[in-house]
């Protein structure tokens, strides 16, 4: 076994990498950008070497950078983790031209399954079965409009040298099957600067179905399957483990044609042989083709690991230090269930696009593995994939694993960015999911109801309330002489103001009223529980409240009052200060026309920031102020000239 190896990767994969090296006995050196200088996987690694700028290609696609700190530090092996250099056949050579053993297969392995027709006429050649379609050279558009005759509509266009949905077009019609090449053809140049092509019968009712393999060199054995049919553009969602509704023979034909795929290119290390099922007929073992080879670790193998009890990291390293396969294929048996669940920072709403921000609250399910590369505190960078965690349940069923997966997402907490967690919920809810009846086309037919917003209850809000008034048990338990003390709290939520009052009745109870309802809160353990429902966590964080409902999380930002006051003082010609404190920032001078709500300053106290903005249309007359000027409340800080 090494003593130390470095990880040429980061967030969650190198985490992950780390957990099981350590485990072991072995040192772990990571690599780490100018954006991941304070990192999770840097500080949870024994060593950390300073690679470069932010972006990929100042950093962490640097071989030479990569190869150089191992040496350094005297690393005896890389291990690519996946994404950046894992499958870059050139990267190998480097790594062991420079004496160090790289964690994975041969470059020649790599290269082997690295364009997607060459592999396909390889796996041919072993026995393997693969999807009817032309691979030829020839890329002339009229002979490849021809083929398409002969494999019959609808066909599937693919880059060769594609992945992520990248230079892929259905075509339904030969009518459309010119403007379908070109976009394909320029998409793929672009995108691998490879215009090649290679067409392949469409399967109408298609689930994306992976055999998990792994190797030593010499023999290979698999790990049986994972459905990762659950897609969205390509994109995996939801994993599980094994597929559901697969058939014994089934499962021993894919297996079975999996290692003919590993030994054919003698394949070392673990690696994933992912197959297209026609499943318009039910899952039949003669209706699986094999599409491409993954020749590193997958996302998902988690839920491998789940249904196997093998930790592929550990046999990674072991059969990369020079064991053997430890295990037999007879050896290998298949325990309950397994799911994982993909949690990104992405607006969903806006067409799931990345998003960004600080992790202001993260808490994970206690019952799941979470597979993370952040902590609480962490900012999310625009620089790399925006995955907070890969959230993993494992039960003695499917039904019971969907549960616990539902439960899971339901008590992850993230504030501080938005995320993909309710429509994972509303996933994991689906009865057509629920059933098994599964298809890569799922998501997209349901789209509208699974990214459905939930709407925030009575409840919801009034928690809220409580929540942002922060109101101790002192103030919970005190009266005025003649009647209850009332708290006004104002939230905006979805772009409007609610106005709530927050009623003490005693030391842990209170009545919040909003439109006229009013919503009984009792609190215990430092949790309010509304109207005798089941307690519902809430964080307040920054400006924001965020309550963590099951079905979604829901967020609302106080009105300050400070703010407001700031509003009303300026309703005439002056801004007047709301409260002393030091002025932070000032947006105007003298003459400049200013439109109402304009900011014309910023004002620090109380450890908070507020900005005072202009109340009406005007011209700024005179500033009489300074940025770092201490002033009082009530101080004139900026005038507007007389109205005409």
């Amino acid at each position: 076994m090494f003593d130390k190896i470095l990880i040429a990767n980061r967030g969650e994969i190198a985490c992950r990498i780390m957990e099981t090296a350590q485990k072991l006995g072995v040192s772990t050196v990571a690599v780490y950008s100018d954006a991941d200088r304070h990192a999770k996987h840097v500080a949870q690694a024994d060593e950390a070497v300073h690679i470069g700028g932010p972006a990929p290609r100042d950093s962490y696609l640097r071989g030479d950078a990569i190869i150089a700190a191992a040496l350094d530090t005297g690393a005896q092996a890389i291990h690519p983790g996946y994404g950046f250099l894992s499958e870059n056949p050139d990267f190998v050579d480097a790594v062991e031209a420079a004496g160090l053993v790289f964690i994975g297969p041969s470059a020649k392995a790599i290269r082997a399954m690295g364009l997607k027709d060459a592999a396909k006429k390889l796996m041919e050649a072993a026995g393997v079965p693969v999807v009817p379609g032309y691979l030829g050279e020839n890329q002339d558009p009229a002979v490849l409009a021809a083929e398409a005759d002969k494999i019959s509509y609808p066909v599937l266009i693919k880059a060769v040298a594609g992945g992520g949905g990248k230079g892929m077009r259905k075509v339904d019609h030969p009518k459309g099957f010119a403007d379908a090449l070109a976009s394909a053809k320029g998409e793929a140049a672009t995108a691998f600067g490879n215009d090649a092509v290679l067409i392949e019968k469409y399967v109408e009712k298609p689930r994306h179905i992976e055999v998990q393999v792994f190797g030593d060199g010499t023999d290979a054995v698999h790990l049986f399957e994972r459905d990762c049919s659950l897609q969205r553009r390509h994109q995996k969602v939801i994993e599980e483990a094994p597929a559901p509704d697969m058939p014994e023979d089934m499962r021993q034909a894919m297996g079975d044609a999996a290692v003919k795929a590993a030994r054919a290119i003698g394949y070392k290390g673990a690696g994933t042989i992912e197959f297209i099922v026609d499943a318009s007929d039910g899952l039949r073992a003669d209706r699986f083709w094999f599409m491409e080879m993954n020749t590193r670790l997958q996302v998902e193998h988690p839920v491998t690991e789940a249904i196997t009890g093998v930790d592929l990291v550990e046999w990674q390293l072991r059969v990369a230090s020079g064991e053997s396969l430890p295990l037999r294929q007879e050896d290998l048996t298949i325990n309950g269930h397994a799911f994982e669940a993909r949690l990104y920072a992405e607006d969903v709403p806006a067409g799931f696009l990345p998003a960004t921000g600080r992790l202001d609250h993260l808490a994970f399910p206690p019952n799941a593995r979470s597979d993370s590369g952040v902590r609480q505190g962490d900012s999310i960078s625009p620089w790399y994939d925006p995955m907070i965690a890969k959230i993993i349940v494992h039960g003695p069923t499917r039904a019971v694993a969907l549960s616990q997966l539902s439960r899971a997402l339901g008590q992850t907490q993230v504030a501080g960015s938005v995320t993909n967690l309710a429509f994972l919920g509303a996933l994991s809810r689906h009865a057509g999911f629920a059933k098994g009846d599964v298809d890569t086309g799922l998501i997209e037919r349901d789209l509208e109801a699974l990214v459905a917003a939930p709407a925030a209850t009575g409840p919801i809000k009034a928690l809220a309330a409580l929540v942002a008034a922060d109101l101790t048990g002192d103030a919970l338990s005190g009266f005025t002489q003649w009647a209850p003390l009332r708290h006004s709290v104002a939230l905006l939520y979805e772009g409007a103001q609610l106005d709530l009052t927050i009623e003490p009745l005693g030391p842990d109870t209170a009545r919040v009223t909003l439109d006229g309802t009013a919503h009984l809160a009792t609190r215990s353990a430092g949790l309010w529980r509304i109207d005798g429902a089941p307690l519902i966590p809430a964080q307040k964080t920054g400006a924001t409240v965020t309550v963590f409902a099951p079905e979604a999380a829901f967020i609302f930002t106080p009105v300050d009052p400070l703010v407001r006051a700031a509003e009303g003082a300026g309703s005439g010609n002056a801004t007047l200060s709301p409260m002393p404190g030091l002025v932070k920032s000032v947006f105007v001078t003298a003459g400049q026309a200013v439109t109402a709500g304009d900011k014309l300053c910023v004002l620090e106290a109380m450890k908070m920031e507020h900005t005072l903005t202009a109340a009406r249309d005007g011209v700024v007359a005179e500033v009489l102020v300074v940025e770092g000027a201490q002033v009082e409340a009530g101080a004139a800080l900026i005038l507007l000239e007389e109205e005409a």
